[in-house]
């Protein structure tokens, strides 16, 4: 998507983007510091009419000139594929009827939550891909518990 501006009117709305910091910049441009960073992305998501994520230590969901910032997360999820597990994430739950807006909120929330329940576990060298979805269960269970239990 980054590579193809021509198509950015064409994005449906309400869609929910995860680009990793240099797709950021790509969607963007280059920015001077992160006031001006938040400017460019809010500008991008009402454009684009969707909701932009900005991924990082606390990661901001940016939607309809709002911003929300997660709690969860460490920097032993910068590794490969953790995006791709939030992006999955958040796919399956739009899938489960959450409105993007929330399914961005929530896939995030768990997503970091999984990487710190991941980190606490293993240390934050050695947080993979794998070990937030082995995690995932653990960081849904502490917002919905289990009722047969």
């Amino acid at each position: 998507l980054s590579y193809h501006p021509e198509i950015w009117n064409s994005i449906p709305e309400g869609s929910v983007l995860t680009p990793h910091p240099g797709e950021l910049e790509r969607l963007l441009g280059s920015w001077q510091d992160d006031y001006e960073k938040l400017a460019l992305a809010s500008e991008f998501s009402e454009r684009h009419r969707c909701i932009l994520i900005i991924k990082g230590a606390s990661s901001i969901i940016i939607h309809q000139g709002k911003g929300y910032v997660n709690s969860t997360g460490n920097p032993g999820m910068a590794t490969a594929g953790s995006g791709d597990v939030l992006a999955g994430i958040i796919g399956g739950l739009m899938a489960q009827n959450y409105t993007p807006l929330q399914a961005a909120q929530l896939g995030v929330y768990l997503h970091g939550r999984a990487g710190d329940l991941a980190a606490a576990s293993l240390g934050h060298e050695a947080v993979t891909a794998l070990g937030l979805l082995q995690y995932l269960g653990k960081a849904y269970l502490e917002i919905y518990p289990n009722p047969f239990s």
